[in-house]
């Protein structure tokens, strides 16, 4: 009995041992209920927490991780990646007060708090109490504040990420003394001042990642002392405001693979002591003011992945030395003075991505390019290449994104384009392309892939009508063919194409009327069908055009891709687009690609339209310009436009309208431009805000009857009892005539009448023939 009760106690103790410490646990289910009162709602979490419970053992918990060392088992891992889900992410539900409780778990190695939705300072005594730490990752949350120097005191450390939050201050020269550190990433801060230069004494660093900061300097911004990390593979300093040169001791990272120092404001030369780097598999040196000695004989050492050289200065032919590295992938090389025609060895190598857009490259396009099974992305817009597309263009059937704007090319475009099922954008613009059969969705490219979001096609020589197979492109975004011949109406079809955010068909000859049914498309925030032969009246349902009531979101999902999986690790793409031409305040310019989401426009200018004005249009809340101008609109000015809030440029002249401007829009206060000139209104301009500004007598011309003080022009209610208009009455004038003309004549009665009673004499004077007056 006594044998069964000392197994009975060794039973217990060794049973006990495998349970994680009572302490441990209840750290744990604090923790857990501070995060289920904080979100209030189990919608908000990201992670489930049913199996934290006090009945059973926290180390068979969901996300926790235990080890047993010394016949007792601890927490050693805890990974609480995405505690809260968006979009309560961004409402900051989590304050980073949470944490405290697992200060308490001393025996922690690995804690991973990414992509939470903590906010507040990070807390550097808490911190420290997890000194066996050798994992710590805290990316993508709103931690804020600057680096506790706890954190560089923690000896074990091997992996800190503390990338996409808001920490600010500098980089303390502490960060040195993390000589266990092997990767380092601080990508996407506020930090600021000199990269210190003791970052050198880490030397068993392999990933240093301080891009998208604001690290600045005088001298030696990228310390000299950077070559000592001799074991780095990564090294990327992209988008910061580094300056100076790229130091020479770079060369001396012989296990480096990936090197990252675009968009800062770098100069000098491109070191070709770079290519020497023997493991070198990807260098981004895009955005700087660096400059590149074509003179320079390169033999390289490595097989570059990716080249990114965009802005780089590179003149001349493009440099032949990059036919030898058979693994190349992806190639940058846009923005730069390169001349010469497209190489046939680049045109057989298996690229992926070549972007060579903005230079001054030109020739035929190789036809063997288009037989590359890899080819994803050809970026060759604004260049000087010339004669027809390739027949065989439709073989890249990996091709997503294909831009040969702003070329010479001419003639049709191949039936073979229909092939390219992965199409997502496609522009052609400015060339001199021509032919019906592009437009004509029922034939050519009838098949472009539903994929395809962006289709430009301006300021080419199309013709033909537009077909309502175009419904086959269900994503697109964006649509734009003006500047062509285009002829036929508008067809209903058009209105299904749901997702779409900008149509610009200025500058054709479509006919007909406008379709009401546009009204559908509830994402459309940009419409221009001005200078076409558009008759009948503006669709009331424009009101319901649900894309210029609402603010454009900046997280529109227009331009919302990328062609991130296709470029080297850390980079970021150069693609940039052609700018949306429009009429913008009463100019004929570009709105920048990047920016469209803060653009809302409604051209229908220069057309044959009739009818009033419909109220409706006043809902249109998110509208920045609307221009109906050089049409047969009659009727009153609808009192709604005032409620236009967002309105910048209102452009109503060379129509037929009547009446009164309304008074309304004198509360609009955002409002620049207001042309109501050459129709038949009357009364008196608004005043007040904006409306006083507004002082261009040319906005106002031709009208029957205005008046105010932007034309300085008095209107009746303004005037005074005693300043009477001038057609009031003749008989006043005559009066006041009268008594000038009386005035005039007694005068000179009056002088006579002196001079004959001798009150004036004449006086001899020393002039020959002058004599004065003086009084006797």
């Amino acid at each position: 009995m006594a044998k069964l009760s000392v197994l009975l106690v060794l039973l217990f103790l060794f049973t006990s041992s495998l349970c994680c410490p009572e302490d441990q646990k209840q750290a744990l289910l604090q923790f857990k209920a501070s995060v289920i009162n904080a979100t209030a709602s189990s919608k908000s979490l990201g992670v489930t927490f049913e199996t934290w419970n006090f009945s059973s053992d926290c180390c068979n918990w969901d996300m926790v991780n235990c080890s047993s060392r010394f016949g007792a088992r601890t927490v050693i891992a805890l990974d609480l990646y995405s505690l809260v889900v968006a979009p309560f992410w961004y409402s900051k539900v989590l304050s980073s007060t949470i944490l405290t409780p697992l200060f308490h778990i001393r025996s922690l190695t690995h804690l991973d708090l990414s992509a939470s939705g903590i906010h507040g300072e990070l807390p550097g005594d808490g911190f420290a109490n997890l000194s066996k730490l050798v994992y710590l990752d805290m990316r993508s949350n709103d931690f804020n504040g600057p680096i506790p120097s706890q954190l560089f005191h923690l000896r074990y450390l091997e992996h800190l990420d503390i990338s996409f939050n808001s920490i600010r201050g500098i980089l303390s020269g502490e960060v040195g003394s993390l000589s266990s550190l092997r990767a380092l990433w601080l990508y996407g801060n506020s930090l600021g001042g000199n990269i210190p230069k003791e970052i050198g004494n880490m030397t068993k660093l392999q990933e240093l990642n301080l891009g998208y900061n604001n690290f600045f300097g005088i001298e030696n911004v990228i310390p000299l002392h950077i070559g000592n990390l001799s074991n780095v593979k990564d090294l990327i300093l992209s988008l910061n405001q580094l300056t100076g040169r790229i130091p020479s001791s770079i060369q001396n990272l012989t296990e480096l693979e990936t090197l990252n120092l675009e968009n800062n404001l770098l100069t000098g030369e491109i070191p070709s002591v770079l290519f020497n780097i023997k493991g070198l598999k990807d260098i981004t040196l895009n955005g700087n003011d660096l400059t590149w000695n074509k003179n320079a004989k390169i033999v390289p050492k490595c097989m570059l992945v990716g080249l990114s050289m965009n802005s780089c200065g590179i003149s001349g032919e493009i440099p032949n030395w990059i036919s030898t590295q058979k693994t190349l992938y992806f190639l940058d090389l846009g923005e730069n003075q390169l001349e010469g025609i497209f190489p046939q060895w680049l045109a057989e190598m298996k690229v992926t991505t070549i972007i060579l857009s903005g230079n001054n490259l030109t020739g035929f396009l190789p036809p063997l390019l288009f037989n590359s099974p890899n080819l994803s992305t050809l970026l060759l817009y604004q260049n000087n290449f010339y004669g027809e597309l390739p027949d065989n263009i439709g073989n890249a059937s990996e091709l997503r994104f294909l831009m040969l704007g702003r070329n010479n090319f001419s003639g049709k475009v191949p039936e073979s384009i229909s092939n390219n099922y992965n199409l997502m954008i496609l522009d052609l613009s400015n060339n001199k392309l021509s032919g019906q059969t592009l437009p004509d969705f029922s034939e050519i490219p009838t098949n472009l892939s539903p994929v395809t979001r962006i289709l430009v096609l301006g300021k080419n020589k199309f013709f033909g009508s537009l077909s309502g197979n175009l419904i086959m492109l269900s994503r697109l975004e964006y649509l734009d063919i003006h500047d062509n011949k285009i002829t036929g109406e508008l067809p209903d079809s058009l209105s299904q194409l749901s997702n779409l955010e900008i149509l610009n068909l200025r500058n054709n000859s479509l006919q007909g009327s406008i379709p009401s049914s546009i009204s559908n498309l509830r994402s459309l925030r940009i419409l221009d069908l001005s200078r076409n032969h558009l008759i009948g009246e503006i669709p009331t349902m424009f009101g319901n055009l649900v894309g210029m009531i609402e603010k454009p979101n900046k997280s529109s999902s227009f331009l919302s891709f990328s062609i991130w999986a296709n470029t080297p690790a850390g980079s970021f793409p150069s693609i940039r687009f052609n700018d949306l031409v429009v009429n913008w305040k009463r100019s004929i310019q570009g709105l920048s690609s990047h920016n469209l989401n803060l653009y809302t426009l409604l051209d229908l200018s220069m057309n044959q339209l009739y009818g009033e004005i419909p109220a409706s249009l006043g809902t249109l809340k998110a509208l920045k310009t609307l221009n109906i101008s050089h049409n047969n609109i009659f009727g009153k000015v609808p009192t709604s436009l005032g409620d236009l809030v967002d309105i910048e440029s209102l452009d109503l002249s060379h129509n037929k309208l009547w009446g009164s401007i309304p008074q309304s829009l004198g509360k609009l206060q955002q409002l620049t431009i207001l042309d109501v000139s050459n129709n038949n209104l009357t009364g008196k301009i608004p005043i007040g805000g904006q409306m006083d500004t507004m002082i261009n007598p040319n906005f106002y011309a031709n009208n029957s009857g205005l008046c105010g003080m932007q034309i300085q022009v008095l209107c009746p209610e303004d005037l005074s009892p005693t300043n009477l208009p001038n057609n009031e009455s003749k008989e006043t004038w005559f009066r006041w005539e009268g008594l000038w003309i009386g005035y005039s004549v007694g005068f000179f009665v009056i002088v006579g009448s002196l001079y004959i009673n001798g009150y004036f004499v004449p006086v001899p004077s020393t002039r020959r023939h002058q004599q004065v007056w003086q009084w006797k």
